[in-house]
């Protein structure tokens, strides 16, 4: 909601003032960030996912700068290209380095933590599942230029409803690749397996 809902309030309240004066998109602008600070307050209150909602409030804060120095509305999208770009870039950089962010996020997340890194074939594996994250902060990205290129606003305010979707494609390719690269005799992700110092055969996890 976090992610969605700013960017959304921000185009409706500006198109639905009009769109085309100046206290259109300051009004916008105020209403995506009220909305922001309420859901992070909220967040802060509940303790619950307190650094996602404080990164989306930094988020809607640079956007909405951006906007009212340039005095567009699809300005506002222009942080979220450049990092989604960077997203794309962080997969396929730790990829080349073989430390796949899937493997990152998903080992804590299974009670493995960093133990995956010994296991040659959760490397191969975490790496395939990476490369669909890859490709999706690249598509949202050049999807992201494209609409404010054109200046569509209503298409920039779907688009966080439509990311979303394709996130959850993404959350299922990840999961296919990941047990079609492991071998069939593995016993999955929360059993890394690797060579002791001995050489002897063994299986951790």
């Amino acid at each position: 909601m976090e992610s969605i809902l700013p960017p959304l309030v921000f185009i409706t309240v500006y198109l639905g003032l009009g769109g085309s004066a100046e206290t259109d998109l300051g009004w916008a602008i105020g209403a995506a960030v009220v909305l922001a600070v309420g859901f992070t307050i909220w967040r802060l209150l509940e303790r619950k996912h307190p650094a996602r909602a404080l990164a989306s409030l930094l988020l809607v804060l640079v956007s909405a700068y951006i906007a009212s120095r340039t005095g567009s509305a699809a300005d506002f999208f222009w942080p979220r290209v450049l990092l989604n770009v960077a997203s794309a870039l962080a997969f396929v950089v730790a990829n080349l380095i073989r430390w796949p962010l899937i493997g990152v996020v998903l080992g804590p997340l299974v009670g493995t933590k960093m133990s995956w890194r010994k296991d040659p074939d959760l490397v191969r594996a975490y790496t395939w599942a990476s490369w669909p994250w890859a490709v999706l902060n690249a598509v949202r990205a050049a999807l992201l230029a494209f609409f404010i290129d054109g200046n569509q606003l209503w298409a920039l305010a779907a688009s966080g409803a439509f990311f979303y979707g394709l996130t959850i494609v993404t959350i299922g390719a990840s999961w296919w690749l990941i047990r079609r690269a492991l071998p069939g005799d593995h016993a999955g992700v929360r059993h890394p397996r690797f060579e002791p110092a001995d050489g002897s055969d063994a299986q951790s996890g």
